[in-house]
């Protein structure tokens, strides 16, 4: 079985000393937010991911969560409710959410360390109370008065959970399609008659009560995409006073059998007229679900990460251990009758491609969660704005890269183990089923290399990249002296001006020709996911030189290692962009067969 322990060191780097969280939140305004506060949250995190949700990892894969096809209730895997009960005491619910609605209003940064810490000790459980955020961030900003009492209370209270009800059998990324009716009622609700599938945590046992946010069509709505709007729907009714009633007309029909996260309730979900509730404007709920989207699609690269993270502790621990053969230049055990694998330079370069995707990685995230901080309460309207354009930048970097990485490092892992890491027991097989999903929903990896390119780069005309471009440029001019950094400037400023010309080089392709987006499209997102890279592993060298010397000299050591032997990738990446649509459109779909 794997085991976990919260790299607290690194978090705490991260956040205080790359980034500057503590001076950041004063500066916002936070006062409330000082350094012992959050140390003590990150602790209880800690505690809590270790001792409580790790253990239940396994356990949740072994037994997966059952259907009574009689009531469609759902029973999850044993512990896994009283870990829900001990989240709910503990605050955890809430951690981010606003003070007015039950929340504990603590910075976003320092809930984005808690759910990588969450997802890395159980991921299969992390899902249930994972949607409940983005309902939070929908109820907020697009609900009325009387739903944020009725709906988003309890759900931040932890007492009810939500979800997020998009997919239907005939439609997926186009939502235009989709066939869910929503139906005029005399007391102001709507009846929504429709199937839902994929929806997590869609049923189970934890709470009361479910508010199951859901996309519909109203009689009169105009074709496609335009003409969907957005529906609260409680498993059990609700009425304008916040008065719960009888069993609403939602079910879960079947739950579906996956190749991972076992312990994750994975729904059909049938709603036969069931009572809801227009949330925002008629016609504008993809608008409102998109604010739920991008909540769960930087949660999902958080959840490649965390479990990127425990497959690098797993592996690190067997190197150390395993004996194997001899290092190729003379023993380094030689009481022993073989070294340890860790001596040979495969297996550290398996490890040292975990290491440097996972810190990378972290840098990356983290950096997300606090432009939302920024959005959230800076005074300068000039800042938001900037600070949106970056976020929307960054969103599909950070769920297409993280959860693509996520994969690539446990896959590593199970290397490490080698036939050992086949088998259950060592529970690495299960981190590499798991990671696999993340790849796919809340946008696969292509979707979020669209939304990159064709929406972030073309359509929004590159507003956060140049951001993120004037970022990495500040950094290099501020540190040009710094003899710590100065192996990684000059080529970093080459990376950022070539980062630059492939994306005007697309552009340029794609005016004559739209299909050049599209053949871009994923070699962009991984250049771009590079190239972040690049830039905060020279940061973290920055960062950790005044620091303890032997964590300076690792920061040092895996930031060569990443300019060395994983940025060259950028090389494969821009040659696939430059190659152009030809090769990919040129041969007839007919002709894919002999």
């Amino acid at each position: 079985m794997s085991t976990y322990q919260a790299p607290l060191q690194d978090i705490r780097f991260v956040l205080f000393d790359l980034l500057g969280a503590e001076a950041l939140f004063q500066r916002l305004g936070r006062d409330d937010a000082s350094r012992e506060l959050l140390d003590a949250v990150l602790e209880e995190g800690a505690r809590f991911t270790q001792s409580v949700l790790a253990p239940l990892n396994a356990i949740g894969d072994t037994h997966g969560c059952t259907l009574d096809p009689a009531t469609g209730a759902v029973t999850t895997p044993p512990g896994f409710r009283d870990a829900y009960l001990q989240f709910v005491e503990g605050g955890w619910s809430g951690l981010a959410a606003p003070a007015t609605y039950g929340g504990q209003e603590l910075p976003h940064a320092v809930d984005v360390a808690i759910k990588e810490m969450i997802d890395a000790a159980n991921l299969a459980w992390g899902n249930f109370p994972l949607l409940s955020h983005g309902a939070v961030d929908a109820l907020m900003r697009h609900g009325e008065e009387w739903q944020r009492e009725a709906f988003l209370r309890p759900i931040v209270e932890g007492r009810w959970t939500g979800t997020m009800c998009l997919t239907e059998p005939q439609c997926g990324t186009d939502l235009g399609l989709l066939r869910t009716r929503a139906e005029p009622r005399a007391d102001g609700s709507f009846a929504i008659s429709g199937t839902k599938i994929f929806i997590t945590a869609g049923e189970h046992d934890f709470t009361e009560n479910i508010v199951h946010l859901v996309l519909a069509r109203l009689p009169d709505a105009p074709a496609g995409s335009k003409g969907i709007s957005l529906f609260a729907v409680p498993k059990l009714r609700v009425d304008r006073e916040g008065k719960v009633g009888e069993r609403n007309a939602v079910r879960c029909g079947a739950l579906e059998h996956k190749m991972g996260i076992h312990g994750s309730a994975t729904c059909v979900m049938n709603f036969d007229g069931a009572q809801g509730w227009l949330v925002g404007e008629p016609n504008k709920g993809l608008m409102a679900m998109f604010t739920m989207m991008n909540s769960a699609r930087l949660a999902v690269g958080l959840q490649g990460l965390g479990l990127a993270e425990r497959a690098f502790q797993n592996s690190l621990r067997y190197a150390n251990e395993r004996l194997q053969s001899r290092s190729l230049s003379g023993p380094k055990q030689p009481d022993k009758p073989a070294d340890p694998i860790i001596v040979h330079p495969d297996v550290r370069r398996m490890l040292l491609t975990q290491k440097a995707l996972v810190e990378g990685g972290r840098a990356l995230a983290f950096h997300a969660g606090t432009l939302v901080d920024v959005i959230a309460h800076s005074g300068d309207a000039g800042e938001r704005e900037r600070a949106e354009a970056l976020l929307g930048f960054i969103i599909p970097i950070a769920k297409g890269c993280l959860t693509e990485w996520g994969v690539e490092c446990t896959y590593h892992a199970l290397q490490c183990f080698g036939g050992h890491g086949y088998i259950a027991e060592h529970g690495m097989e299960q981190l590499a089923r798991d990671a696999r999903i993340t790849t796919l929903y809340e946008g696969t990896t292509g979707i979020q290399a669209l939304d990159l390119t064709g929406r972030k780069l073309l359509q929004l005309r590159g507003a956060g990249m140049q951001e993120m471009l004037r970022m990495v440029a500040q950094f290099c001019d501020a540190q040009a002296g710094n003899a710590d950094v100065a192996e990684f400037i000059d080529p970093l400023r080459a990376l950022v001006a070539e980062w630059e010309a492939l994306g005007r080089g697309i552009a340029a392709r794609a005016a004559a020709d739209p299909e050049e987006v599209g053949a871009a499209s994923y070699d962009f997102l991984m250049y771009s996911g590079y190239a972040a890279l690049a830039y905060w592993w020279a940061r973290s060298v920055a960062a950790s030189a005044s620091g303890a010397p032997g964590f300076a000299e690792a920061k040092r050591a895996t930031a060569r290692f990443y300019y060395a032997r994983l940025l060259p990738r950028t090389r494969q990446h821009k040659a696939a962009i430059e190659a152009g649509a030809g090769p990919l459109m040129s041969l007839p779909a007919e002709r894919f067969s002999p």
